[in-house]
C-alpha cells in the first residue's frame, strides 16, 4: 500500500517503538525514526522495515537534548520533506531503582529531561511544522501521539522520576490537545501496562508471578505489538471525536476490583 504521508517515531528501532514502526509502516506511511543508537547498531532492523517496501529514515538522536531536537525535525524536513504523524515513544527507566527516600537528582533530571522535556518540545518543533504545512494546503491531516505508562496513575516509590515525568506528559497530551484542537489536529495519549520489552526485562521473574496471580484481569505479559495496534488505530483515525483522550492497554491492571 503506498502512502506519501511521514510519520515519526522517536525510540523507534526497538520494543514498542519498533512494534509502532512495524504497524505504521505496513499501512503504507514513510517512516522516519530516531533512537540513541547509532545507525550500523540497528541496522538489522532497518532493513526489515525497508523489506517491506516502506522509506526508513533513521536518526541517531537523543530526545532529552534540545539541539539534538531541533536536527532531528531539520533532517526529517530535509530528507522526507513532510510530516504528518509524530509518535512520541522515546523513554527511559531511571537507572536505578531507588526508594524515594534515596532517590538523586541527577537521575530525577536525566529522567524528566529524557521523558517530559523530549516530547514537550519535540512537539513544539513539530506541531509549528504541522501548522505550515496545512496553511500551505487544506488538506493535509494529521496527529500526535503520546506513549505514556500506568506510571502516569500508579505509585511506584522505587522509581518516583518517571511516575512523575509520565504523570506530567498526560497533562503535556491535553495541554498540546487543547492548543491544537481548533487546527483539527488531534493528540492522544496511549497508557501501556507491563509489556515485555528491555525496560521491563531486569523486573521479569517478579511482574511474571504478579501476572501469575491476578494482577491484571488478562493474566499474561503485554507485548510491543498490542501497543502498536493502539496507535496504528488511532493513528488511522478509527477513533474519531476523542483527541486529548487516553487509551489504555493494561491488560485490565487499573481496573478496581474487589
Amino acid at each position: 500500500m503506498s502512502n506519501s504521508k511521514v510519520a515519526l517515531v522517536t525510540g523507534g528501532s526497538r520494543g514498542i517503538g519498533l512494534a509502532i514502526a512495524r504497524a505504521l509502516g505496513s499501512s503504507g506511511f514513510r517512516l522516519a525514526l530516531s533512537g540513541r543508537r547509532g545507525e550500523h547498531e540497528v541496522a538489522p532492523q532497518l532493513e526489515e522495515l525497508r523489506a517491506a517496501a516502506t522509506e526508513v529514515l533513521y536518526v541517531c538522536s537523543d530526545v532529552g537534548d534540545s539541539e539534538a531536537r531541533r536536527d532531528l525535525v531539520g533532517r526529517v524536513r530535509r530528507e522526507m520533506g513532510a510530516l504528518h504523524v509524530l509518535v512520541n515513544n522515546a523513554g527511559m527507566a531511571p537507572r536505578v531503582r531507588a526508594d524515594l527516600l534515596e532517590a538523586t537528582e541527577d537521575s530525577f533530571w536525566e529522567v524528566l529531561r529524557t521523558n517530559l522535556a523530549g516530547p514537550y518540545f519535540l512537539t513544539q518543533h513539530c506541531a509549528n511544522w504541522m501548522l505550515e504545512q496545512q496553511q500551505a494546503d487544506p488538506g493535509w491531516a494529521g496527529c500526535i501521539v503520546n506513549i505514556s505508562s500506568m506510571s502516569a496513575v500508579v505509585a511506584s516509590v522505587n522509581r518516583g522520576e518517571y511516575c512523575l515525568s509520565k504523570s506530567a506528559l498526560s497533562m503535556a497530551t491535553k495541554l498540546w490537545a487543547t492548543r491544537l484542537g481548533h487546527h483539527g489536529i488531534p493528540v492522544y495519549e496511549v497508557r501501556p501496562g507491563i509489556i515485555r520489552t528491555d525496560m521491563t526485562a531486569a523486573v521479569e521473574d517478579l511482574y511474571s508471578e504478579l501476572l501469575q496471580s491476578g494482577l491484571t484481569i488478562d493474566q499474561r505479559w503485554g507485548t510491543p505489538e498490542d501497543v502498536a495496534t493502539a496507535v496504528a488505530t488511532l493513528v488511522g483515525g478509527q477513533i474519531p471525536y476523542s483527541t486529548g483522550q487516553v487509551v489504555w492497554v493494561d491488560g485490565g491492571l487499573t481496573v478496581q476490583r474487589l
